[in-house]
């Protein structure tokens, strides 16, 4: 930007500019300026750059405005923007120390903030709701209560995801890495602690039949078996501000099953069958939610699992670790407050094992943030000790920072460690709860269920014959159609074959997400001409 000349600069009396003075070839007595009077220069509006940027303008204002405007346009799951709308504060009941009327309030019967820390302790909430440390940062910036308006303008984001690779595109007058390296792009050192917060508090199972369905394959062939399970996020009101993962179905990729572990191929094969899963999932309102599997040993005492995951061993192995960071990175949670318009993730991960009476339990769990920074940038690997992530080794491609780790030692003190070559995976594990309704509502209620796909194994082998016996056996009766179409694995398995137009398949997830009207959806569904090309077919396929 070229300096203006003396013919564009404008002196003025005042900072407004309304009060011009002469041009420079006046003497200041004529000016009637004596010493000490303030003058101020403005340079013409004639005279100033126009008001299109240049490209290098445009390129700062793009980094500063960026993630702002991308921000502003994120699409939040809908149980955010529902608990955006409350308060989150938690009412006291009027305390023995009040001495007011019942119409006024006191420091001993105030309502309390949702991440209040006596209140955490008091209830043994280790971890408190995401919405809840939401609030917690915004209190920072002045911003309690309803936070469902508008971000004010002019505010920073408060909300950043960990990174601890190299930055891209650093402004460095340097060669990009590997090349060349500075300290505006270098990483700093990581120091690794329990995450306060967590981005699902529960995840409650729809039916036990779920859970039931998934071990029947495990009580057939004694084999481990992993699963995708769909549903939906709602409220929990266990915790403040708590958000709960409903399991309604989980579907079984194809997988290599043995007796100590399964083995999933990660590849275009299975993103199709995802796709077909997801989109079943879709049409009845629900989406992917987290993933499950079986650890489970059978006991020398008959109808009894040995406990292998407990403090003396494992909880999760570090495999299972780094498995659930990948699964996470892919599925991010959106979050308007955030300066990438996203923020950790809602996918949970859930462990079929033994537990300390010898019976069957379930374990829930998410990894952190912090997890998922190192697995983007490439620190960590999974080590023969399933309770230790090992820390990898700097190559010329692969930049890793210092990386440290806390933990109280026998004297009680805290002290910090050096978590190379190895270090407990405790510290990237955040811990959920589980459990089934005490009046379950599923949305798949067959009563009659269709055969779970990929279950070769067992020879349980899904086939248009099935798919007929099911379908055409139902079609007297509209309450009977719509019982039968209520099953998740014959949904997946019917949509797979590509014979149901967009308004055929919207009306089955009607079917599915409207129980009170179902029948009536059915018969509609039943007049259908994509609908009637589908039974044509059944009609005339073979009974195999």
């Amino acid at each position: 930007m070229r300096a203006p000349t003396a013919d564009a600069i404008v002196l003025t009396r005042d900072a407004r500019g309304q009060e011009i003075l002469a041009e420079f070839e006046c003497s200041l007595v004529s000016l009637g300026l004596k010493h000490g009077d303030m003058v101020f220069a403005n340079v013409a509006a004639s005279a100033r750059p126009s008001a299109e940027p240049n490209e290098s303008n445009n390129t700062a204002v793009g980094t500063t405005q960026a993630p702002r405007e991308s921000a502003m346009r994120v699409q939040q799951d809908a149980v955010d923007c529902e608990l955006e709308h409350e308060s989150g504060l938690i009412p006291r009941p009027r305390d023995t120390m009040c001495t007011h009327g019942a119409r006024a309030m006191c420091e001993y019967c105030l309502p309390i903030e949702p991440y209040d820390a006596a209140y955490l302790e008091e209830h043994n909430i280790k971890h408190m709701s995401f919405q809840a440390y939401l609030r917690k940062v915004l209190s920072d910036h002045k911003i309690r209560g309803d936070i469902s308006g508008a971000v004010p303008a002019n505010f920073a984001l408060p909300l950043e995801e960990p990174e601890y690779g190299v930055r891209p595109k650093c402004p460095g007058a340097h060669a990009p890495w590997p090349a060349g390296i500075c300290s505006k792009c270098q990483p700093s050192a990581v120091t690794l602690q329990r995450q306060p917060f967590r981005m699902v508090d529960n995840v409650e199972f729809a039916s036990r039949s779920v859970v039931d369905t998934l071990l029947e394959f495990w009580r057939v062939s004694r084999c481990q078996r992993f699963g995708l399970m769909y549903g939906r996020y709602e409220v929990s009101r266990d915790v403040p501000l708590g958000v709960k993962a409903v399991v309604e179905a989980v579907y079984e990729p194809s997988q290599g099953c043995e007796e100590d572990g399964v083995r999933v191929n990660v590849g275009p094969e299975l993103d199709a069958e995802v796709a077909r899963a997801d989109a079943a999932a879709a049409a009845c309102g629900m989406q992917l939610v987290g993933m499950v599997f079986t650890d489970l040993t059978p006991a020398a005492e008959p109808g009894k699992v040995l406990y292998r995951r407990h403090a003396d061993s494992y909880f999760m192995t570090s495999l299972e670790c780094r498995l659930a960071a990948y699964m996470q990175e892919q599925r991010p949670s959106a979050c308007r407050w955030a300066r990438a318009g996203r923020f950790g993730s809602k996918f949970v991960t859930c462990c079929v094992s033994g537990n300390a009476d010898g019976g069957i339990d379930i374990t829930a769990w998410q990894v952190s943030n912090s997890a998922q920074a190192m697995h983007r940038a490439d620190l960590v690997v999974p080590s023969s000790v399933p309770s230790k992530m090992c820390v990898q080794e700097a190559t010329a491609t692969r930049y890793v920072p210092d990386v440290f780790y806390r933990y109280i030692n026998e004297y009680k003190l805290s002290v910090t460690a050096n978590a190379k070559p190895a270090f407990p995976i405790e510290y990237l594990l955040v811990t959920l709860t589980h459990g089934f309704p005490l009046e379950p509502h599923p949305a798949f209620r067959a009563t009659e269920p269709f055969a779970v796909e990929n279950r070769q194994h067992v020879h349980n082998v899904q086939t248009l014959g099935a798919l007929k016996r099911h379908i055409v056996g139902a079609l007297d009766s509209s309450e009977r159609l719509a019982l039968v179409l209520a099953d998740f694995h014959l949904l997946v398995y019917m949509f797979g074959l590509d014979l149901l137009g967009a308004e055929e398949v919207a009306m089955i997830g009607r079917v599915v997400s409207e129980p009170m009207e179902a029948a009536q959806r059915a018969e509609e569904l039943m007049a259908m001409s994509g609908w009637q090309t589908l039974v044509l077919m059944l009609r005339e396929a073979a009974d195999s």
